[in-house]
């Protein structure tokens, strides 16, 4: 039975924010709204924070105590405090902010934006219309300081910079550029460029990334040309995987025998063996479906559909839609705590 955002905020979670302790909880950007909070058990919403226009990338720190969004409309970071459910403070980044990762060590979020992007509304495939020359010119990547509340390094990226990757070690940080057809490696100590890989030859558009639990590879989607690239640790390219059209969210399940992907286009969420590269299942899912998350217990997972407003609960042992939650305006992003694997997130613990 589908759910309604306007539910009360349940007795259970209101007494866990008013003892002070981080709550168990799924948090969901909304485009058209705020942040969603919904009570990890039965996936009840039991909370909206207001946070900048149009919210897109959202990350939350390991302990759980700070929720940081990535507001593509009022061009900031809004920072949440999870025990009050309140905004405390928004940093100034830049033009079409849009994607987020926070660091295992809990000490610095790093934010994708294009300052020259004209934006615009999303298309009719869902990718977002550009100013006309937009896709030449860089995009970059602000390092934000989780003590300071404060933007303390920026790098220059390449055209529409758009996912964000850490090694297992937490010493670089790696990005997919649509724009130029590269994925780029940065020293985060030096905010230097260390390498770039041209992958133009094994698709285009690259998009998500992640690394592999054991830390032995990385899985690229690639939108335009309807498949995804694996590479190894050092980013040598190795195997490229048919897929439905238009890939973009990607994650690995949590014991990493599985590769998990929203082709968004073709309206379908598929699940890859992580050995093999072969297809284990196909499920028909919404609209506009780019972010997804584990539950905790990595029973249910939720999939964010911007274009069907509603976020639709998966089974992962049936491979199928369990439910679907409406009332949305325009979904983009979800992840949970505690933290789980998730196209836009993960344990810390998965990746040492």
């Amino acid at each position: 039975m589908a759910l309604a955002i306007g539910a009360c905020i349940g007795m259970a979670a209101a007494a866990q924010a008013a003892a002070g302790t981080p709550e168990h909880a799924a948090y969901v950007t909304s485009e058209g709204a705020g942040v969603t909070v919904l009570d990890i058990q039965t996936l009840k919403p039991v909370a909206e924070i207001a946070v900048g226009r149009k919210p897109r990338g959202i990350g939350i720190s390991p302990d759980g105590r700070w929720l940081l969004t990535a507001n593509q409309g009022s061009s900031d970071v809004s920072v949440v405090d999870t025990r009050t459910r309140k905004e405390i403070k928004r940093i100034k980044v830049g033009k079409n902010v849009e994607f987020m990762r926070i660091t295992a060590d809990g000490k610095r979020a790093l934010v994708t934006y294009e300052p020259a992007s004209l934006g615009g509304p999303p298309g009719k495939e869902g990718h977002e219309k550009e100013g006309k020359d937009s896709d030449d010119l860089p995009a970059e990547v602000a390092i934000i300081d989780l003590k300071k509340w404060a933007v303390v390094g920026r790098v220059k990226a390449s055209p529409e910079t758009e996912g964000i990757e850490l090694t297992p070690d937490g010493t670089s940080m790696v990005v997919t550029n649509e724009g130029d057809n590269t994925i780029a490696v940065y020293n985060l100590a030096t905010l230097k460029k260390t390498s770039s890989i041209d992958i133009s030859s094994h698709g285009s558009r690259p998009r998500g990334i992640k690394v592999s639990p054991d830390g032995k590879s990385y899985v690229v989607t690639l939108e335009n040309s309807g498949n995804y690239l694996v590479l190894d640790a050092q980013f040598k390219p190795i195997k490229t995987v048919a897929t439905e059209n238009g890939p973009y969210g990607v994650a690995f399940d949590p014991e990493g025998r599985y590769i998990w992907i929203a082709a968004a286009r073709a309206s379908q969420l598929q699940v890859f063996n992580a050995d093999s590269h072969t297809l284990k299942a196909s499920i028909p899912v919404g609209k506009r479906c780019w972010h997804f998350s584990f539950t905790p217990d990595a029973k249910k997972l939720l999939l964010a559909c911007g274009r069907s407003n509603a976020l639709q609960v998966i089974d992962t042992q049936k491979y199928e839609v369990a439910d679907t939650l409406e009332g949305y305006k325009m979904p983009w992003g979800i992840i949970t705590y505690p933290k789980s694997e998730g196209s836009l997130d993960a344990p810390s613990h998965s990746r040492k």
